[in-house]
C-alpha cells in the first residue's frame, strides 16, 4: 500500500507542477487553487508513504516520476517540443524509479555490537 500511495502522490506532484507553470506567477485563480489542493495531497502522501518507505527512496521515486510525468504530459500537449533524446532520458527515469522499487529496502544492520574500548 505505501507503494501506491507514493505512485499516486508522484502524480499529484506532476499535477501541482503543471498547475503551477500555468497559473503565471499566482495570478490566475483556478490554476492557483489546483496547484494548492495538489500540493496538499501530494504532500501527504509522500509524508505518509515515507513512514513505510525509507525516506531517500521514497523522495527519489516521488521526484523522479513525477518530473517525468510533468514533461511526458507538456511534451503530449505541446506545451513543450519532444525528441527522441527526452524520451530516453524520461525512459531513464522511469527505469530507476522500477529499479528502487526492485532492489531491497529497510534500514541497514547496526554494525556495532560493542563499544570500542580505550
Amino acid at each position: 500500500m505505501p507503494w501506491i500511495v507514493l505512485l499516486i502522490s508522484a502524480v499529484f506532484e506532476a499535477v501541482w507542477a503543471t498547475a503551477m507553470g500555468k497559473s503565471e506567477g499566482f495570478t490566475r485563480l483556478e490554476p492557483s487553487a489546483v496547484f494548492l489542493v495538489a500540493l496538499i495531497i501530494s504532500m501527504v502522501g509522500l509524508g505518509w508513504a515515507a513512514k513505510h518507505i525509507p525516506i531517500g527512496t521514497a523522495y527519489a521515486v516521488w521526484v523522479g516520476l513525477g518530473a517525468a510525468l510533468t514533461v511526458v504530459y507538456a511534451m503530449a500537449t505541446g506545451d513543450e517540443s519532444a525528441s527522441a533524446w527526452k524520451v530516453v532520458f524520461l525512459a531513464g527515469i522511469i527505469a530507476a524509479v522500477v529499479g528502487l522499487k526492485l532492489v531491497p529496502g529497510g534500514k541497514p544492520a547496526d554494525t556495532a555490537t560493542e563499544p570500542a574500548a580505550d
